[in-house]
């Protein structure tokens, strides 16, 4: 098999694991996680290929954060077996948005200055908001399903100019399922409110 072979191969079986894990998300169960943790592996190489720096070293971050979600939606199930999903406080909202715009501005600057990546300020974008969403879904924040639905929107222009076609129908299928997660877990909270949390 030839490296280009390998590489769309490997894209398209993450992008299969990829529409499990967020199926698997929407509906609260705890066995996302291993279906997370190969697509990120497989993503990886795939970015690393492509290019995307900073969307290939966001794939490390994402396996680490993926073994931590697991454990944290382990010990954060009902009564049948689903993970408990809360809302965050204004302040802890205010406060992410924060991180998200000076981790933005350093990765770019970073990427521009000291990398050969080819769309440096909508890589860092992507990986700044992905840092912070991928951790908020971890620790089971609604809100993570609205910085996904904006990363997505974002990510579908990028991989589509790159010419990752299988990425970019993934990504709008992510879109279209984030979308349907924030309904379902809005749905979850005011059924069985817990309260906001930091």
């Amino acid at each position: 098999m030839s490296r280009i072979e390998s590489y769309l191969t490997a894209e398209n079986i993450a992008s299969a694991l990829g529409v499990i894990n967020i199926v698997l998300l929407v509906r609260r169960s705890i066995w996302n996680y291993p279906f997370g943790i190969a697509m990120v592996t497989l993503y990886g190489y795939v970015f690393f290929e492509a290019r995307l720096f900073s969307d290939a070293a966001l794939q490390v971050f994402f396996f680490v954060v993926q073994i931590y979600g697991w454990w944290n939606w382990y010990h954060a199930r009902d009564s049948s077996g689903l993970a408990r999903v809360e809302l965050m406080t204004p302040k802890s909202r205010l406060a992410w948005i924060g991180v998200i715009a000076v981790f933005n501005l350093a990765d770019a600057w970073f990427l521009a200055n000291h990398t050969s990546d080819v769309a440096p300020w909508l890589d860092a974008n992507t990986t700044a908001m992905s840092v912070v969403a991928q951790y908020l879904l971890s620790v089971r924040k609604i809100e993570n399903w609205i910085l996904w639905i904006v990363t997505d929107v974002v990510q579908i222009g990028l991989y589509y100019w790159k010419g990752l076609y299988p990425t970019t129908g993934l990504y709008v299928l992510f879109l279209i399922i984030s979308t349907v997660g924030l309904y379902e877990w809005l749905r979850e909270y005011r059924a069985h409110p817990a309260g906001a949390a930091a």
